[in-house]
């Protein structure tokens, strides 16, 4: 079992030359290897950090000199494990997990912590990551959970404890959220590029989205503190619900309730029904029941829809409860009709999003708009989105600019053989990406 340490302070890790460890290593049981990070700085000085991009205080540790570093040292087959206040909480059963693995590498983080680019390229690259924390404090670097996790692994390692029975016998912020991903120079590194927003100079838009990171990484690898985030009654913004919806978490009951998707065919008879429900309390107050059943029964059947979806259009939906039944959908077209397309050349367009009356406020419109743009984006590659909107919606409206969309135009929009106008909305994706 190999274990390679880097670190800025090897001195450090001296004390794994005592006790059973350090007799493990001279009987050959294991093998650690302990490297400074500054042999792969540049410089006259070795600086291995940089200012935290997007403002913020500490220093940031730089990708370069760590891609350097791990592609020195990784081997096939390794784990790369960075300790990291951010990471999940180590276990035993982690430990009994690694202890499989020919080659372990510990990433010691100093300062705000590594990068979150290194993390993400190895990953990309098939290296298994390991983020990981040895509980909910914060320590100056990583070195100590590095020396905890060496342990806690080389002590299963054959031949490392002399009565090998006995392991069988043994017991295993003020927001209360997991930090952000954090980044530094350079700009981009290896393909991948530093969020845009962080350059913004906009510094509410940056806390907002460190703080949807926060919340959605938390949300990902701790629930036990989201749980713990609802059930003390904190005060969160719409936003905030916003994020917490998209990970699966009804804030108004404290269960983990919903589920988003992109629709299947089978899934089409169901967005129909909850169209014709919802449509009508959209529409214009001057349009008639009749003209609104003509559209619904023209527009809105599961026909219509599958039509729309064979045509390249996406649809995605919401589904909650124990029957997970679907409570909201949004149809997003690759290309925006020709009577707007010219507001914004090559954006998607967003046809409809509704959410079921019950759900009004519970955070479902907000998290299905997201991930619905971030399907096109991924599906498409849209640059903008626009959509339109009654003049007279105005809960709609206010919802929109929420959203990021800002007016750009107007045009016409039948329902049955009525003319109503519409207001046009755009975002730019590039600058106001999905959350």
């Amino acid at each position: 079992m190999r274990f390679d340490i880097i670190s800025t302070f090897p001195e450090f890790f001296a004390a794994l030359d005592l006790s059973l460890v350090g007799k493990a290593q001279k009987a050959g049981v294991v093998d650690i290897r302990v490297h400074n990070l500054r042999d792969w700085a540049e410089g006259k000085h070795l600086a291995v950090d940089d200012t935290p991009t997007g403002g913020g205080a500490g220093m940031v540790m730089r990708p370069d000199v760590w891609g350097r570093a791990l592609d020195t040292v990784l081997e096939e087959g390794a784990v790369l494990a960075i300790p990291t206040p951010s990471g999940k909480p180590l276990t035993q059963r982690d430990l009994e997990a690694l202890v499989q693995v020919p080659q372990i590498v510990v990433a010691c983080g100093r300062y705000e912590g590594i990068d979150a680019r290194v993390a993400e390229h190895y990953g990309a690259e098939g290296i298994r990551v390991f983020e990981y924390s040895l509980g909910d404090y914060v320590l100056n670097g990583g070195e100590v959970a590095a020396v905890a996790l060496v342990e806690g692994v080389s002590r299963l390692v054959d031949g490392m404890v002399g009565n090998p029975e006995s392991l069988v016998e043994e017991s295993h912020s003020v927001e209360g959220l997991l930090e952000y991903p954090v980044y530094t120079q350079p700009r981009e590194w290896r393909g991948i590029e530093t969020p845009a927003v962080l350059f913004s100079g906009d510094h509410a838009r940056i806390r907002r989205w460190r703080r949807d990171r926060a919340l959605a990484r938390t949300a990902d690898r701790r629930p036990d503190m989201i749980n713990a985030l609802v059930e003390g009654g904190k005060i969160l913004e719409r936003a905030d619900v916003e994020v917490l919806t998209s990970r699966g978490v009804d804030v108004r009951t404290g269960r983990w309730d919903y589920s988003f998707s992109v629709a299947e065919e089978s899934d089409l008879s169901e967005v129909a029904a909850l169209a014709a429900r919802t449509f009508p309390l959209a529409c214009p107050p001057t349009a008639t029941e009749t003209e609104i059943r003509e559209h619904i029964d023209t527009h809105l059947t599961e026909n219509a829809f599958r039509e729309l979806t064979r045509g390249g259009a996406s649809i995605t939906t919401v589904r909650s409860g124990p029957e997970l039944v679907v409570v909201a959908y949004a149809l997003c077209e690759p290309n925006a009709p020709d009577d707007i397309a010219s507001l914004s050349p090559g954006a998607c367009y967003v046809s409809k999003i509704y959410t079921d009356p019950e759900f009004h406020g519970s955070g479902v419109s907000g998290a299905l708009m997201e991930f619905a743009l971030a399907d096109a984006v991924s599906r498409w590659g849209s640059t903008a989105v626009l959509l339109g909107t009654n003049q007279s919606n105005r809960r709609a409206i206010r919802f929109y600019r929420r959203h990021g969309f800002k007016k750009c135009g107007r045009r016409t929009f039948e329902v049955g053989k009525r003319i109503h106008r519409d207001f046009v909305y755009v975002r730019d994706l590039t600058v106001d990406p999905p959350r």
